[in-house]
């Protein structure tokens, strides 16, 4: 069972998020102010969360050395999916209602359907917004290989 620690609060919070997103075991690669993360619910194929490890809650807060290294990440994570999935387009979508700490849900767009481990993943909302709330439902063994792949892919 996880501990958490009493303060501060958004310590507390950003355990909660982490963990509804599956960390650790979903982290993919862990940078100095962001980590970045299999989605559960996988969207599309190779959706993925980018969350700010600095617990603020508004955009504006966060520090402009985690601002700068986007710099970094974002390119990674566009050469790497491009890698691997050949997407069409990506979205970054930052909603922070329900999980309020600054974070981008990063949606891969396809056109036609993809295939991974012998399942077929849809885009359910292309080629307008994303539709969050129809997931592609993948079993756990397919989840464990998919995030093994990007594991492997962003710490090579």
């Amino acid at each position: 069972m996880v501990q958490f620690p009493p303060d501060p609060p958004f310590i507390y919070m950003m355990l909660v998020t982490l963990k509804k997103f599956g960390y650790p075991e979903t982290l993919v690669k862990e940078y100095k102010h962001w980590r970045v993360l299999v989605r559960p619910k996988q969207v599309t194929l190779g959706s993925l969360i980018l969350i700010c490890r600095e617990g603020v809650n508004n955009w504006s807060d966060i520090s402009s050395k985690a601002f700068c290294e986007l710099n970094q990440i974002i390119p990674e994570i566009e050469t790497k999916i491009k890698e691997l999935f050949s997407y069409e387009k990506i979205n970054y979508l930052m909603l922070m209602m329900v999980d309020p700490e600054v974070h981008f849900h990063v949606i891969p767009r396809y056109s036609e359907s993809k295939e991974f481990a012998g399942t077929v993943f849809k885009d359910a909302g292309w080629p307008v917004a994303p539709e969050l709330d129809k997931v592609n439902e993948v079993n756990q063994e397919i989840f464990n290989k998919l995030t093994r792949l990007l594991k492997e892919k962003f710490n090579a």
